[in-house]
């Protein structure tokens, strides 16, 4: 899978030095959730902010030709509000991902078979030369 857009992470803060660790950690991470589900990532951003004594963190994901999924929490530590926030961005794109594969039409033939005991269903020229004989 291709990840076009693993250059379109972007990393920010407006008030909360992030140092040299955080914004790799943040972009590894990104690039994994996003190669999980739909491995085509044409922009994803993470914003974290300080709210006293909590971080606040924002993911927001864009695949494909889907709209941008996002995600935010809080916590004390920065990295477990990351995690948290990007954990919701994930079950996002888990769902939409579920629900593209869903969409596809069912094979009522097949769910017949099913029904009928795993045995074809019988023809009607069989029945027919059954009958005449």
């Amino acid at each position: 899978m291709s990840l076009e857009g693993a250059d379109n992470i972007l990393v920010q803060s407006s008030n909360v030095d992030l140092g040299d660790m955080f914004p790799e950690y943040a972009k590894a991470n990104i690039r994994q959730v996003a190669s999980k589900y739909f491995g085509h990532l044409i922009m994803a951003s993470v914003h974290a902010t300080r709210d006293g004594i909590t971080y606040r963190c924002t993911v927001n994901i864009q695949m494909g030709a889907l709209k941008v999924m996002s995600g935010e929490a809080k916590n004390k530590d920065l990295y477990a509000a990351f995690r948290a926030a990007l954990q919701k961005t994930a079950k996002q794109l888990r769902r939409s991902k579920r629900e593209l594969r869903e969409d596809k039409a069912a094979r009522t033939d097949k769910d017949m078979l099913l029904r009928d005991g795993n045995r074809a269903p019988a023809r009607d020229e069989d029945n027919f030369r059954a009958a005449a004989e």
